[in-house]
Order: structure tokens, then sequence, then C-alpha cells
């Protein structure tokens, strides 16, 4: 698909090779690979929250030479969420703000993970998307 970065599409390509629960456990095992949150940003999550999201759901952002560095924190017991979160972290980080403002806010549904997440967590990963493109702003 058009407009994701490289890095994006290579894992939506990865997980329309999964089918059925498989794309939950890859959902899973990329939410490992979530990297801890600076910090310095710890105690500093009221105003970084994405309050549509039912899990506790933090980003920080740092633009430095035309590129944004997103930094996140999601906790351990909201897996799902945390996997979509990592997503978005490798997908998303060192890009421009438009190539972040480019990327389609439902792109997730050519991941299938329709199909294995309820439509509530599904808005709250696109929540998460958009709070990211804000902060790009």
């Amino acid at each position: 698909m058009e407009n994701l970065p490289p890095e994006l599409q290579k894992i939506v390509t990865d997980f329309s090779y999964c089918q059925g629960q498989e794309k939950l456990e890859y959902l899973l095992e990329l939410a490992e690979s979530l990297p801890p949150l600076p910090a310095r940003y710890a105690g500093k999550q009221d105003a970084n929250q994405v309050h549509e999201c039912m899990s506790p759901v933090f980003i920080y952002a740092e633009q430095q030479d035309g590129q944004v560095n997103y930094f996140i924190d999601v906790p351990p017991e909201a897996p799902t969420v945390r996997g979509f979160a990592a997503i978005l972290h490798r997908g998303l980080n060192g890009r421009s703000p438009a190539e972040i403002q480019a990327v389609p806010n439902e792109f997730y549904l050519q991941m299938g993970l329709q199909e294995v997440l309820s439509g509530q967590r599904l808005n709250g990963i696109g929540a998460i998307l958009r709070y990211m493109k804000q902060l790009a702003a």
C-alpha cells in the first residue's frame, strides 16, 4: 500500500502471511520488542495519555533534524495494545512528520487485526495512531 513507510509496510506484509490466531500470536510477540520508556519521561504521564484507549497508553515525541522519534509506555498487562504500539514505534520512528501524517488511519485493517481483536480494541489502536500524528504535526 502506498503511504506506508518501508518498515511499517514490512510489518503489514508479515501480518498478511499469518492466519487467524497466528495474527494474535505475532502481535503478542511484537509486544515484547517495545523498548522501555526513558527515565526522563518517568512521572510525566498526565499530559501524554491517549484517553481513548481502555489501557493506559502514554506517548512522547521528540523532533530533531526533521525526524520524529517516539517513546511509548504501555503496561505489560495490555499485551495486544503493547504489540500495536510496538508496530507503530518500529514503523514510524525516525520518519518525517509528513510521512507520519500520510499513514492511513485504518492501515491496520490490511493486517487483518479485525479478525482477532474487538471493535473497542481497534478503536483504541486507531486512537494511538491519531495521537502520534498530533504529536508529529
